[in-house]
């Protein structure tokens, strides 16, 4: 049977859907036509504000099952038996583009997955790339606001991009990840996933990790020219949204198996760098990835706007036993994820389906009330903690003596020394190994900063050198070419 076509409040709309109540023949519309004025009223009010980073994206559902057993590293309930699975729902995005721009721009991918847990929902809010370019969380809304649009102008601005790099170049790792091959991937499904962050697992024993978590593409990794990915942003800029989801459709759903990479705190004091400083990567060798799981994607939404659009995840999401660290960037992450879904969604963004733990009802009467609460408000419950009736605590491993923090309030900026360029030295002779990587490198950061002024220019070349000499020079002589100094 063929649905009724109603208005908002479910009365039927009778006879001909497109017609208006008017003044005779040609006289003006009358405001008590509720039915043209529920439509537009809900028009003009159907777009919500976009993310201001991340806002380019695509999603899908899929199911995660553990491989292999650590529950010696982690006791979280979802990890403890070889076999099990749990429902994930996973959204990509470009970071710095709005809602329309390309899907193949230059730019970080975020690979968010939210693990629908039996203890709650865990959203892990992971990059394809394993370092960023900042690590003092202060400069996050600075480095943004360089990689968007001039705020005269409204354009994309070079010497905006690269004077905010050249002066902050412990980003310098980040950066020849990001104008390699591998800042352009060729899809969602052809990347892989890292923490970047460095987190703290913990087993029932109260024994603790520093970790970092890698996702695999069981697609292997394939990446775009710069020429390549500027043609597909001009002929179909939604190239890996329509990519992911006709594979899925088609059954050809991708795949990703998960690692965890572990150091115990002695093994922290004990590193060349910071365990917290999100602009370096664990070498392998010292930390070996070890497999934990595998989760596939099978499953398209059937609604962009309410299960991607709406999607709404936060590293603060966490279960028993898995905890932030300190570093001081995921510190910042903590509060500013779900502060914009509060912006964006409202306070009761948890409530909106795509972003509800399937754990039954959720019991926290102190959180009551907000725009748009929609799961019966816990009825007659009183709106605090009521300890006259009986309430389960689930007992688990705390955070308690652990790592100990001593000291007075202190400012902190991390400023950037030679050490920031030995893992983009080790990179960029790592891309030796590849046909014509190297040179692509300079190639790209050549076509991007020949926009940017002469001086802004000179602080690329010299910032590059240091990463290698013949790198500095091949920027600098294509540079050149393509914007010949007056």
């Amino acid at each position: 049977m063929a649905p009724v076509f109603t208005n908002s409040n479910g009365c039927p709309i009778p006879g001909d859907a497109f017609a208006t109540q008017r003044i005779g023949k040609h006289g003006p519309l009358l405001l008590q036509d509720f039915n043209l004025i529920d439509s537009l009223a809900h028009f003009d009010r159907e777009r919500i504000p976009e993310r201001v980073v991340h806002a380019k994206g695509s999603g899908a559902y899929g199911v995660f099952e553990v491989t292999d057993d650590i529950t010696d590293v982690c006791g979280a309930a979802f990890l403890d038996t070889i076999g099990k699975k749990t429902k994930v729902f996973t959204r990509f995005s470009t970071v710095g583009g709005e809602a329309g721009s390309a899907d193949t721009a230059r730019d970080p991918r975020g690979f968010a997955t939210k693990f629908y847990t039996e203890e709650g929902n865990l959203d892990l809010v992971y990059n394809n790339t394993p370092v960023f370019f900042i690590r003092d969380p202060s400069k996050f809304p600075h480095f943004i606001h360089t990689q968007k649009r001039n705020p005269e102008t409204h354009l994309k601005d070079a010497n905006m991009f690269w004077d905010y790099l050249t002066t902050n170049q412990e980003a310098i790792h980040q950066v020849c990840i990001l104008f390699s091959d591998r800042g352009t991937p060729a899809s969602y499904r052809e990347m892989n996933g890292y923490s970047g962050h460095t987190y703290k697992w913990s087993n029932k024993k109260g024994e603790w990790f520093y970790v970092q978590v890698h996702f695999i593409s069981d697609q292997g990794i394939k990446t775009l020219s710069n020429e390549e990915a500027g043609a597909l942003a001009g002929s179909n800029p939604d190239y890996a949204q329509e990519d992911l989801f006709k594979n899925i459709a088609a059954g050809n759903g991708p795949s990703w198996t998960c690692y965890v990479q572990t150091m115990t705190q002695e093994q922290a004091k004990n590193a060349p760098f910071s365990v917290f400083d999100l602009t370096k990567v664990w070498p392998h060798s010292d930390y070996p990835l070890r497999r934990f799981g595998k989760f596939q994607l099978n499953e398209n939404p059937k609604n962009y706007f309410a299960e991607v659009e709406q999607a709404a995840f936060s590293p603060a999401h966490t279960v028993p036993y898995m905890e932030p660290s300190a570093d001081p960037v995921l510190q910042s992450r903590l509060f500013s994820y779900a502060d914009t879904h509060r912006h964006r969604l409202g306070t009761n963004y948890t409530q909106i389906p795509v972003n509800c733990p399937v754990t039954g009802a959720v019991y926290n009467p102190h959180m009551r009330d907000g725009h748009m609460n929609v799961n019966g408000n816990l009825g007659s419950t009183p709106n605090y903690l009521d300890t006259s009736k009986p309430v389960e605590f689930k007992q688990f491993a705390l955070q308690e003596e652990q790592e100990v923090w001593e000291g007075a309030a202190c400012p902190f900026h991390w400023k950037y020394t030679d050490e920031d360029f030995k893992q983009a030295t080790a990179l960029y002779n790592v891309l030796k190994r590849y046909p014509n990587q190297q040179a692509h490198l300079a190639h790209n950061v050549s076509v991007h900063v020949a926009a940017a002024d002469a001086h802004i220019q000179d602080r690329v070349f010299e910032m590059f050198s240091k990463v290698h000499p013949d790198l500095g020079a091949a920027i600098k002589k294509e540079t050149l070419q393509l914007s010949p100094r007056k």
